[in-house]
């Protein structure tokens, strides 16, 4: 039987929560709410306000690109993982894929710069130690996102 009287201890190294929400930019709120609940006084102030970016930027990218079109009620999964020097942030879709790669060797800076679209791609690449996009078997697209933390000692 599991007691319930003690705390339940969880490591540094590894926290992770997965969720949905509706394919719509009104659940950004909740999905920063689910992220704030991740924050350790451990990880740098800035390494976490990239990361809480990096998930905005990718979620918006999910509800207004890849689910452009779609109904409101085709969810969006997260899933969030930290460890003691990085995080992972998953961001799955059902929209068409989308050649990320391709995308961000093509970029013109000059049309960005006057453009304001199309500059959360770019914020993702330098915000991210590792960002991909692909299609997995289940008929969804997956976003990762890796920010690694600087300057924490070992």
């Amino acid at each position: 039987m599991f007691d319930t009287s003690q705390p339940i201890s969880i490591p540094r190294d590894f926290l992770q929560i997965s969720f949905q929400v509706n394919s719509d930019l009104n659940a950004l709120d909740t999905v920063l709410g689910y992220f704030a609940q991740f924050e350790q006084t451990w990880i740098p102030r800035q390494d976490w306000l990239q990361s809480q970016l990096a998930l905005a930027e990718g979620f918006t990218n999910a509800v207004r690109h890849a689910h452009k079109g779609l109904p409101q009620e085709i969810p969006i999964e997260i899933e969030i993982s930290l460890y003691s020097k990085f995080i992972e942030i998953r961001i799955f879709d059902r929209g068409h894929p989308f050649d990320l790669e391709g995308f961000l060797k093509n970029l013109n800076q000059k049309d960005l710069q006057f453009s304001g679209h199309g500059q959360g791609l770019p914020i993702l690449k330098k915000i991210a130690a590792h960002l991909s996009y692909e299609p997995i078997q289940d008929g969804r697209n997956c976003l990762l996102i890796v920010k690694q933390f600087q300057g924490l000692t070992p």
